[in-house]
């Protein structure tokens, strides 16, 4: 059976993908809900946790589904790990081009420690140089409610609360497609989970 790996963003454990775990096994996948320190471990070193767990799964074709920060983590694994089994990976509000809350943040006090070691590496060393080994799916969301704005009131807009459209895009991607969720909302949309199952299946979203 093709298995697909969920992967959560900062500051939550992997039981925040098992609603959108149950749901995408249900359009016949063996689903995973993996979870990692998002804030003790660097992103290289959360990588190479989340390679080690992807290795270790016997399967005909093994796909990623990362939420925020988990989006990075999935990227930078992808990039230091070709010899996977093949299959593809869906990006959900991941700011692969940079944040500017997360940046806003970082000014505040204590802010920097509230990102967390992964996150800041990602603005530190870019995204990866990746050659479309794995084709890659990205859902944005334009529903612009998020403590992002709190931080970055000057976000640009459309956004989903937390990360703008912009910020989502990334060169190597297969396609790119606009909900109206906010950034937290993507984890129980049943929309994000119909665009991830059908960029799994047919490697492009629905567009309408």
């Amino acid at each position: 059976m093709e298995t697909v790996v969920l992967v959560h963003g900062l500051w939550v454990h992997g039981i925040v993908m098992e609603l959108m775990r149950r749901r995408v096994a249900r359009h016949g996948y063996h689903a995973l809900a993996y979870s990692y320190p998002s804030m003790r471990l660097t992103l290289a070193e959360n990588a190479e946790r989340l390679a080690r767990f992807s290795r270790a799964i016997a399967a005909p074709r093994l796909h990623f589904v990362g939420h925020s920060l988990g989006g990075l983590i999935v990227l930078r694994m992808l990039e230091r790990t070709p010899d996977l089994a093949p299959g593809r990976a869906v990006l959900l509000g991941s700011p692969v081009a940079g944040s500017l809350a997360a940046r806003r943040l970082a000014r505040l006090p204590g802010g920097r420690a509230a990102l967390g070691r992964s996150a800041p590496e990602w603005h530190e060393t870019g995204h990866p140089g990746f050659e479309n080994r794995r084709e890659i799916g990205v859902v944005a969301g334009r529903l612009p409610i998020g403590v992002g704005r709190i931080v970055a009131p000057d976000l640009p807009a459309p956004s989903d609360g937390v990360v703008s459209v912009a910020e989502t895009r990334l060169p190597a991607m297969r396609d790119h497609i606009v909900l109206d969720v906010n950034h937290f909302g993507m984890l129980t949309s049943r929309a994000v989970v119909r665009q991830i199952c059908a960029f799994l299946r047919d490697g492009t979203f629905v567009h309408q």
